[in-house]
This record gives structure tokens, C-alpha cells and sequence, in this order.
């Protein structure tokens, strides 16, 4: 039909039946998609571009750099829309997509267990300086060790290495042996339930987050809504757990042995004297910003 305009269709009716570009809506491209997620998540988050590409690259089970190279101008991912709905409800950005990186691995965490953040990465590094020359510690202890953080980081450091993570709580611990079987450490890491006393044998290395967050201090949005509160709080001052762990600390540290502490930035003063008092030798290391972040722990 050469020449002759074409007409739309008519069903049997003789309506016109609708064309195909009325029948299937175009589905907004990923980078509007991504400029409205941001909008909608910037009420609770301080990243809230970042956030988004996270859902987005999450939805899309992509990184979000190949996402950001390949997939600008694909269509809006199926999901997005629901996990920008948890996100901007307040609930954290690693419990939505149920990861988190830290140092050179990823954990998968979710409700019940404390999330990675970067300023416990100073533990690691100080680690990295103090056994550097060396073959690196041999058994690595982590006090309260949450999905297996800073053990895993620490035997994906030091391939040699074994290790124990101990917490009080079943659920990490759930989260801990899952983690060492999907990173393939399983035969090098156990876990097991209990406190600060350990397991009764002596470390090389050992590794400690405690909570040291003041009942009274504020914390970012979500934090206080979602996070376990017995993996943040230590009473009034954020010491509590410090006062408990000092006099237990000497006894699980091999001969030649060092423990890397976490600290609240303005705890250096009294977190320190409660180690010293127990007698220990003590050594403060800032993190990225500047802050002191953990305390070196030797025997006296």
C-alpha cells in the first residue's frame, strides 16, 4: 500500500484498538530513575546520590560501577521502587541490600548484627604496621566479633592465619559462619558464643569493637532505630565494656602479643587508663580523620 497513509486498526467493534506504544508505557530510564530515588532518600541520608546507585545496582545484582559505565540509559530495574520505599523509611542502606564492604572483603549483615563501618578499618591497618616484617600473627582472637569483621578482614590479610570470633549474641554468630563460608575460610575460622573472657587460650593478634557509645549521645538517623542496642551502648560514659575488658585482656594475649582496640575519639584519655591501671601498655592510633580510633595493647 505504497503512497497511502495507514490507518489505525479497528477491533471488531470498530474502536480503534490501541498501538502498540499505548499499549506498553515506556518504563523511565535508570537515570531518572535515580535522580527521583535520590530526592525521595535525601530526608535520611547524607549520601543520598550514592544510596540510590547502591538500591538501583542492587536491584539490577550489578556493581554499581558496571551499572554506572553500561546501564545509565536502561529501563527503571523490577525492585527498585520497594527498596527505595525500606531506605527511605530510615532502615540502613546495608541492612536493605544485605551487604557491606570492609577492607578488602564483603559481609553479608542484616537486622541483629552491628554494621561494618571504615573507622574499625583503623584496627586492621594498625595491625598491618605492627606485624609488618614478620609473618604476621599466627591465631587472631576477635572479642565481639558481630558477622566475623575484623577476624576475616584480619585471615584475609594473612592467608597463614587462624582464628576464633567470639559474641554473645547467636545471631551474629549466624551471620559470622555464613560469612567465612561464602569468603572460603571456613576451615580457618571458628566461632563461638561467650564474652569477654575469651576462649582461655592465648592470641597473637586480638581484635576488639567494643560498645562504647553513651547512652545519652546522638547518633546518625536510622542508627538507634535499627542497629542491635548491646552492640552500641556502655552506660553513661560509653565505658562500661572497657572497665569489664581490661583486667580480662592480659591473660588472652600471647607472649609478644598485641590487641587492637577500638575507641570512641574523645576516649583515648579514659579508655586508656583502664588498661594501663590493669597493667598493659597502651599506644593510640588516629584514624583517616585525624581522630584517635584504637588503642595498641601490649603486655606490661
Amino acid at each position: 500500500m505504497t503512497g497511502e497513509a495507514r490507518r489505525p486498526l479497528r477491533s471488531a467493534g470498530g474502536a480503534e484498538a490501541p498501538t502498540d506504544d499505548a499499549a506498553s508505557p515506556r518504563r523511565p530510564s535508570l537515570s531518572d530513575a535515580l535522580r527521583a530515588a535520590a530526592a525521595r532518600l535525601a530526608p535520611v541520608s547524607d549520601t543520598p546520590r550514592l544510596d540510590a546507585e547502591l538500591l538501583a545496582a542492587h536491584a539490577l545484582g550489578t556493581t554499581r560501577e558496571a551499572m554506572l559505565l553500561r546501564l545509565r540509559d536502561a529501563p527503571t530495574p523490577d525492585g527498585l521502587e520497594a527498596l527505595v520505599v525500606r531506605r527511605s523509611a530510615g532502615e540502613p542502606l546495608a541492612y536493605v541490600t544485605g551487604r557491606r564492604g570492609f577492607w578488602t572483603i564483603e559481609l553479608g549483615v542484616g537486622p541483629g548484627v552491628l554494621i561494618p563501618r571504615p573507622d574499625s578499618e583503623t584496627l586492621i591497618e594498625a595491625a598491618v604496621v605492627h606485624f609488618a616484617g614478620t609473618g604476621g600473627p599466627g591465631r587472631v582472637l576477635d572479642l565481639g566479633t558481630g558477622p566475623g569483621t575484623l577476624l576475616l578482614a584480619a585471615l584475609a590479610e594473612w592467608p597463614d592465619a587462624t582464628g576464633v570470633g567470639v559474641d554473645a549474641s547467636e545471631t551474629a554468630l549466624g551471620y559470622a559462619r555464613a560469612n567465612a563460608h561464602a569468603l572460603g575460610m571456613g576451615g580457618r575460622a571458628a566461632f563461638a558464643l561467650g564474652g569477654w573472657a575469651g576462649t582461655g587460650e592465648r592470641f597473637d593478634l586480638v581484635l576488639c569493637n567494643p560498645p562504647y557509645v553513651g547512652t545519652g549521645e546522638a547518633l546518625g538517623p536510622g542508627v538507634r532505630e535499627h542497629e542491635p542496642a548491646e552492640a552500641l551502648f556502655a552506660g553513661a560514659d560509653g565505658l562500661d565494656d572497657y572497665r569489664r575488658i581490661a583486667p580480662l585482656l592480659g591473660a588472652q594475649l600471647a607472649p609478644g602479643g598485641v590487641a587492637c582496640v577500638e575507641i570512641g575519639h574523645a576516649q583515648a584519655g579514659g579508655a586508656g587508663a583502664l588498661f594501663r591501671a590493669a597493667g598493659l601498655g597502651v599506644e593510640v592510633r588516629r584514624d583517616m580523620g585525624g581522630r584517635d580510633r584504637c588503642l595498641m595493647i601490649a603486655a606490661g
